[in-house]
């Protein structure tokens, strides 16, 4: 599962402009169950997007491949990190790793 902290680096009028394409963009990968759960962070400086079921490699380009990336309006960070604890609702993605 990954982590996919995105930092606004131009003001938050530039990333407004591309908002309904990054939303488009978010819809898709809920559409193909890529994402699990997205939002602003607190303070309003980026976001945060919780997805699974994809490889490292593949998380990269579907970072690249965001409206705001495209734009130039924000940056990623990606952590990965294991699900071995999830509520019920997330079981579907729950990862048992190697010992």
């Amino acid at each position: 599962m990954f982590v996919m902290e995105l930092t606004y680096i131009a003001p938050i009028e530039a990333v407004e402009e591309e908002m309904d394409a990054h939303i488009a963009w978010l819809d898709g990968y809920y559409a193909g169950g890529v994402f699990l759960a997205s939002g602003r962070k607190v303070p309003r400086d980026g976001g945060i997007i919780l997805a699974g079921g994809v490889s490292r490699a593949e998380i990269e380009k579907i970072a690249a491949e965001d409206p705001f990336t495209v734009a130039g309006v924000c940056e990623y960070r990606i952590t990965e990190f294991l699900a071995t604890k999830t509520s019920a609702d997330l079981s579907t993605v729950r990862e048992n790793p190697a010992v």
